[in-house]
């Protein structure tokens, strides 16, 4: 038997977290010594084990709670969704970091070639999976980290002056339109 303090620290958790997991249900204790100490079996320990993967793989307190009370299909429809979800997360992920090595590039005065217009470059970004709203948001976070080089990105897309200076606004808060 293992007292909390001891199981707390093989899996490098606090006396508080198995406090919380024990409240809530999701781990209880198998018994109490006769100073009245939370006892953990090996039967628990394996289960807590089995928690801490589950967090270690970002599922929330909930989807544990649902994977560790219910049967096979249950389970793996929750771990089925997180998957889907980590999936996501990646792929915004490496659009952020393509975006951002292409701002990079255009600070460092490095031109993209002239086959990347406008459109392509509207093309790419939907396809990484971003939609006008989040268009929107790199539009300003570029011209709030960087005026000049977002100028200049978007002139070498082969949009006109007029028009960068448009989006240009629309990033920088004011309310004309013309935002690719």
């Amino acid at each position: 038997m293992y007292r909390i303090t001891q199981l707390a620290r093989q899996f490098g958790l606090s006396r508080s977290t198995l406090l919380y997991y024990d409240r809530i249900g999701l781990l209880s204790p198998s018994g109490r010594s006769e100073s009245g100490y939370r006892l953990y079996s090996t039967a628990d320990r394996d289960r807590l084990a089995a928690i801490a993967t589950f967090r270690q793989a970002g599922l929330t307190i909930e989807d544990i709670r649902r994977i560790t009370a219910a049967s096979g299909d249950a389970g793996k429809s929750v771990l089925q969704r997180r998957l889907c979800d980590l999936g996501e997360e990646i792929k915004a992920l490496q659009a952020q970091q393509h975006l951002l090595a292409a701002m990079l590039k255009v600070q460092a005065g490095v031109t993209l070639p002239v086959a990347v217009d406008k459109q392509t470059w509207v093309e790419m970004l939907r396809a990484a999976g971003m939609d006008d709203g989040a268009m929107e948001q790199w539009h300003a976070e570029f011209e709030r980290r960087a005026p000049q080089a977002h100028h200049a990105f978007l002139l070498s897309l082969g949009i006109a002056e007029q028009e960068a200076l448009l989006i240009r606004n629309r990033s920088a808060g004011n309310s004309e339109e013309g935002a690719c």
